[in-house]
């Protein structure tokens, strides 16, 4: 698969090793910033992870923020974008299974690395399960994103 990845300044350095790890799993990798820890806002990271997941640049984004809750708000608003905070192994998995999650957002200063390892890894192996009441759930959260 080809991933996307994108971080504020908080969340920068995880990005840095989650992009070797991505890349260990055999995915490909496309890394839209932020290059340092210098301070940026993370809606404009959110966008372009956001923006390259539903262009179909990538299959998947990850994005990564202080908390993590700032860059699911932001991403949320894009259209076509299904960001599901995470910082346990279930919801990382869970919420593609059963929601078709299409990004996945870490707060860097919540879990560590390790932890971070382990929930990218349930996101990317995990498949929508295509499930009747999967699939009726996820067309009433597309109808509530196209009645606004």
């Amino acid at each position: 698969m080809i991933i996307v990845l994108g971080s504020d300044h908080a969340g920068y350095q995880l990005k840095q090793d989650l992009i070797e790890q991505v890349r260990a799993l055999g995915h490909q990798i496309i890394d839209c910033g932020t290059d340092s820890c210098a301070p940026v806002d993370y809606p404009d990271f959110a966008q372009k992870v956001g923006q390259a997941v539903i262009e179909k640049q990538a299959e998947r984004g990850i994005l990564i923020c202080g908390s993590g809750a700032g860059a699911s708000i932001a991403a949320n608003k894009i259209r076509g974008v299904r960001a599901a905070l995470a910082h346990d192994h279930y919801t990382a998995h869970q919420a593609v299974e059963h929601d078709d999650a299409n990004v996945l957002v870490l707060g860097a200063r919540i879990i560590g690395v390790a932890v971070a390892h382990e929930l990218v890894e349930a996101f990317l192996a995990a498949q929508f399960s295509g499930e009747e009441r999967h699939l009726r759930r996820l067309n009433k959260v597309l109808a509530l994103e196209s009645s606004l």
